[in-house]
């Protein structure tokens, strides 16, 4: 019965995804590490290090358990990286780029464990090669922005076999919501589950009311390249299907945000941003404007979420209802 026994020093073995670009902010990452599992902030797409460190210092007053950061290294992020190495933080948390050697070592050296979100069996096999500390694996079911072509079923196995020697924790991500998708995901060889779509649908998310609103509402997504073309080129991600995302859901390849209208602001990791059509952002609890017209992110479990729950509520139902799962369909 190891499967809510915890990884990487934690009392149960959840993740609560980076949300971004700022999401999953301190009252959320609180929340989920004062109930036992792994919160994950999200740092800043760009060199932010004092702001970054407020954020760290912040999400301690709230918890004084260990949470993580999460990194993507498309976007530039060295000064991000030593601040986090500096805090110690528990988990550094890595997307979208190279995991090396070098980052691992000096991680270590800090007493900040190295986990990186990978898609493929490759870049799980490149990271392994590298010393982390646990391994997420994405499947083509997540929200956000999906690196990986290939569904979680069949990836998660290959994964746990080729660092079954090793000790390396995997942990499944894409698609999972309740319980039923936390004992699929130990079925596969798991030992964690990590969810971005149901704790973005949590009182405590940085989200904006109605993007929230529309994940309990909405029931469907697409998998598309429509978003944030010029910020970063490249990154097909997951969206709900609203009426705005329908109508445009074609647009030519030739086209992007930069010479846009200017649809709505927001207030990111502190800085003022505008938002244009097709930007790549997310609407926050700051942003004003035409919030239906800009991009929502939600994974293909989008459809088993009804309610907006305090994310505490959210890990507790993910435990209770696991043990119950497998006391009474899986054990004789």
């Amino acid at each position: 019965m190891g499967g809510w026994k915890g990884i990487l020093g934690f009392e149960y073995g959840i993740v609560q995804a980076p949300l971004g670009p700022d999401i999953s902010g301190p009252e959320l990452v609180a929340a989920v590490a004062n109930a036992g599992a792994i919160g994950i902030l999200r740092a800043p797409d760009w060199e932010s290090p004092d702001y970054l460190r407020e954020l760290i210092r912040k999400t301690r007053t709230l918890t004084d358990k260990p949470f993580g950061v999460g990194i993507v290294l498309a976007f530039p992020h060295k000064e991000n990286l030593k601040c986090v190495l500096e805090e110690k933080v528990a988990i550094l948390q890595l997307y979208w780029g190279q995991v090396t050697k070098d980052i691992v070592t000096q991680s270590h050296q800090a007493g900040v464990k190295v986990v990186p979100q990978i898609g493929s069996f490759e870049e799980a096999q490149r990271a392994a090669d590298a010393g982390v500390d646990a391994i997420i694996v994405q499947g083509h079911e997540a929200g956000g922005h999906v690196i990986g072509q290939e569904a979680l079923i069949a990836l998660v196995p290959r994964i746990v076999d080729l660092v079954a020697s090793r000790g390396i924790p995997v942990i499944a991500a894409g698609g999972i919501v309740d319980e039923r998708g936390y004992v699929a995901a130990l079925a596969l060889g798991a030992q964690g589950v990590c969810l971005g779509t149901r704790f973005l649908a949590t009182e405590e998310s940085y989200a904006h009311p109605m993007y929230k609103k529309k994940v309990v509402e909405m029931n469907k997504t697409e998998y598309t390249d429509v978003y944030g073309r010029a910020r970063w080129p490249g990154a097909p991600h997951r969206v709900l299907t609203t009426p705005f995302f329908m109508k445009w859901r074609n647009l030519p390849t030739d086209e992007n945000e930069a010479n846009q209208p200017i649809i709505g602001h927001s207030t990111i990791h502190g800085t003022e941003k505008d938002i244009r059509v097709f930007a790549g952002t997310v609407p926050n609890k700051t942003t004003t404007g035409d919030i239906e017209s800009m991009v929502m992110y939600a994974g293909e479990g989008v459809g088993l979420i009804n309610d907006i729950l305090p994310a505490a509520q959210v890990v507790k139902r993910l435990v209770e209802g696991a043990q119950i799962l497998i006391q009474q369909n899986f054990t004789s």
